[in-house]
Order: structure tokens, then sequence, then C-alpha cells
């Protein structure tokens, strides 16, 4: 991994956010989600990217 961010890719930030939801930290993985949706050209595929990892510190109900 780079110690630089703006050497990170889209694929970087969504391979960190897989790897936080696994180990149960899902609010790092949505920012990490967030910032990859973020970098990538696509509305669309900025948009498929979102729901895959919701912030969880949203009340829903």
């Amino acid at each position: 991994m780079t110690h630089d961010p703006a050497d990170l890719t889209v694929a970087d930030y969504l391979d960190g956010a897989r790897e936080m939801a696994a180990a149960g930290r899902p609010f790092l993985a949505h920012l990490l989600a967030e910032e990859a949706a973020r970098r990538v050209d696509d509305p669309a595929t900025a948009r498929s990217i979102r729901p895959q990892y919701t912030d969880p510190t949203t009340d829903r109900g």
C-alpha cells in the first residue's frame, strides 16, 4: 500500500471498504466506499457503490 493518499485508486478504496466490513467496522467501510464513489467518473458506477456500504449511523426507523 502507498503512503500518499493521492496515489490510491478506486479499487484501493473498495478493497479497504471490503476489509473494514469484514472486520466489523461498518462506518469505516462506508467512508472508504464514499471516497471510492466520489473518485469514479461514471455516475451509475458511483450509485452502485453507495448502497453496498450504507452509513450505519443513519437512523432509518
